[in-house]
């Protein structure tokens, strides 16, 4: 259920148990969250929901995040959604590379809840 002038973000994570604890912190932090297990649902959700931020795992089944980020920015309806990789990937140049891929900015796995919210707040402009 919406609720008014809460932020609203799309969790898009293959991993059940990883998706329940981002939606807990998220929901913690004051977002409300809604979820996708696969690229081609989260793609679904953004166009149909319109969510305020994304949180793109980038190994997902088939189609790929970074995959699915360049779609999103390819269409008018949904270039302007702010994305953020989530990735365990930790590597040097990794950050780098997801940027360059189209996503606004990269949270390396495990995630840190206070990390985790102060990356979406400042994206958000709050």
């Amino acid at each position: 259920m919406e609720e008014k002038g809460r932020k609203r973000i799309l969790v898009v994570e293959d991993n059940e148990q990883n998706r329940e604890v981002v939606s807990r912190m998220l929901e913690l932090g004051g977002f409300e969250t809604f979820c996708a297990p696969d690229a081609e649902s989260g793609i679904d959700e953004v166009k149909k929901r319109r969510p305020d931020l994304v949180l793109m795992d980038i190994q997902l089944p088939g189609l790929d995040g970074l995959a699915a980020v360049r779609m999103l920015r390819q269409a008018p309806e949904t270039r302007d959604v702010k994305i953020v990789a989530l990735t365990a990937y930790a590597m040097n140049g990794d950050r780098e590379r997801m940027i360059a891929g189209g996503c606004d900015d990269y949270l390396a796995k495990p995630i840190r809840y206070r990390e985790l919210i102060a990356k979406i707040r400042a994206l958000l402009g709050e």
